[in-house]
């Protein structure tokens, strides 16, 4: 059997030890320690790797799964950031949110691509780009259990209208957040002391307000855009209060990396002169009605450990092929979009897009069952595996393995004859058997006389591996393979 395991991605950070041995640190406050920047990197770096390193967290605007597709809006911003710069996009999920500054400046990512609001204290150790919006902190509570059969002046009555009311009161916030430091200076405004409690970094804004909700706390602090999403889901919140001013929510790199400040600066820039920002921010921000049906759903990734309405079948048949389930439900969703009903315009349907001679040798009779249509798409996988068994790599077999599905054995077969005449390596898929794939779409080369089968629309099985491998890591990275 032949199981994948090539990707590796930062999933968690322990809390830094004081010792003789630790970087150099700065004192962030009582409670936090920050390092400064270990490492050099900037922009030319980034261009020259061609991958652009996000530090993101996982959360219900920010970064997350949905019907198979990862989104959010970080994430989407992110994209079209990696595209402006030409790179490819790499995600470094942070588990511990107290955390970021510390990853960014060891050099675990390239940018914090994480709503932070921009303080005096935190500028001592990053440097913020141009804001991305401007929000406040609000206060988050919860209404008495019967504040629907309640007159609106009887409600208010028993909340929280003024931040003054809060001395005495706990308060919970993660305690290297904008929220704590946002208490610590209303305390001094207010002349009095607010109990505020600390929760560990583990812990999401969206995770946190859930926790009033369910009465497991009475207040918290959130940005008034986070806040008012999730009242809208969940009535019993009222987060009419506010305790701040506006402030700016921005990004953030290292120090030492101007050139990619500036880049980012004047990306941003053109960013906000584009409807799409506007249409991205209302997206995750404003469509109230979109954020209610994602987050009750079990396809959303902080439900469960689900992709589609189809994994128990498509576990079945990776299992019987030796494949990562997720694996397969990412070839899935780029046949498909897990839609059975699924027609090209070649005339391929299902799941996984069997063309009907295909089907008919495979024995499927009804390419629109799931069962049959997943038993040949899957069958075809394994035997396109065993007759690219002369590739050494597992890696690269797979990648072989994959472009066949797309385009055909022969053609990439031509790929690997025009490499190795053109003195490239017709073992290895990365910038050797895919640069001729790609080449395939020329007239001097699908006219070469090596070449047997001519033209092929390269680009569609490159953009084909590339995409059902990075949505694999993403399936990697939020949705546990076996539950």
């Amino acid at each position: 059997m032949w199981k994948f395991y090539f990707l590796s991605f930062v999933l968690s950070l322990s809390l830094i030890s004081c010792n003789q041995n630790d970087p150099i640190e700065i004192e962030a406050n009582e409670n936090v320690r920050v390092t400064e920047p270990q490492v050099s990197r900037d922009l030319q770096d980034i261009v020259d790797d061609g991958v652009l390193k996000a530090i993101m967290v996982y959360s219900s605007t920010s970064y997350f799964l949905y019907r198979g597709q990862p989104m959010g809006y970080e994430y989407e911003l992110l994209q079209r950031l990696a595209e402006h710069l030409d790179v490819e996009l790499e995600v470094v999920l942070a588990k511990d949110i107290d955390e970021l500054i510390n990853m960014l400046n060891r050099g675990q990512g390239d940018i914090l691509a994480h709503g932070m609001t921009v303080t005096q204290h935190r500028r001592k150790y990053v440097n913020f780009m141009d804001y991305l919006y401007l929000t406040r902190q609000v206060l988050v509570q919860r209404k008495p259990e019967n504040w629907r059969q309640m007159k609106l002046h009887e409600i208010e009555k028993e909340l929280i209208s003024d931040p003054i009311e809060l001395i005495g009161l706990p308060v919970y916030v993660r305690r290297n957040s904008a929220y704590y430091s946002r208490l610590t200076n209303l305390q001094q405004e207010i002349g009095g002391q607010i109990d505020v409690d600390t929760i560990e970094g583990e812990c999401s804004t969206q995770k946190i307000i859930k926790m009033v909700v369910d009465g497991e706390i009475d207040y918290t602090v959130a940005d008034n855009n986070i806040a008012r999403l999730n009242a809208s889901f969940y009535p019993i919140l009222d987060v009419e209060t506010p305790v701040s001013f506006s402030q700016r929510i921005s990004w953030a790199v290292r120090k030492n990396s101007p050139e990619l400040l500036d880049t980012l600066n004047f990306w941003v820039k053109q960013m906000k002169d584009d409807v799409d920002y506007y249409v991205i921010y209302n997206k995750y921000f404003k469509n109230t009605r979109s954020f209610s049906k994602r987050i009750s759903s079990e396809f959303y990734s902080e439900n469960g450990a689900n992709i589609s309405r189809f994994d128990s079948i498509v576990k079945l048949h990776a299992n019987r092929i030796g494949w990562d389930w997720r694996l397969l439900s990412s070839l899935i969703y780029q046949e498909s979009g897990f839609d059975p009903g699924e027609k090209s315009w070649a005339g391929a349907g299902g799941l996984m897009q069997l063309m009907p001679a295909t089907a008919r040798e495979l024995g499927v009779s009804d390419i629109s069952d799931p069962s049959q249509n997943l038993e040949g798409g899957t069958t075809y996988l394994k035997h396109l595996w065993e007759r690219w068994a002369e590739i050494p790599d597992s890696v690269d077999r797979l990648k072989f393995t994959m472009a066949s599905y797309n385009c055909g054995y022969s053609h990439v077969e031509d790929a690997r004859r025009l490499a190795e005449k053109y003195d490239a390596n017709p073992f290895i898929w990365d910038d050797n058997v895919e640069q001729y794939v790609l080449n395939l779409m020329y007239p001097e080369y699908y006219n070469d006389e090596v070449v047997r089968y001519g033209y092929v629309m390269g680009e569609e099985p490159v953009n084909y591996v590339r995409q059902i491998l990075n949505r694999f890591e993403h399936y990697s990275r939020l949705i546990p393979e076996s539950n």
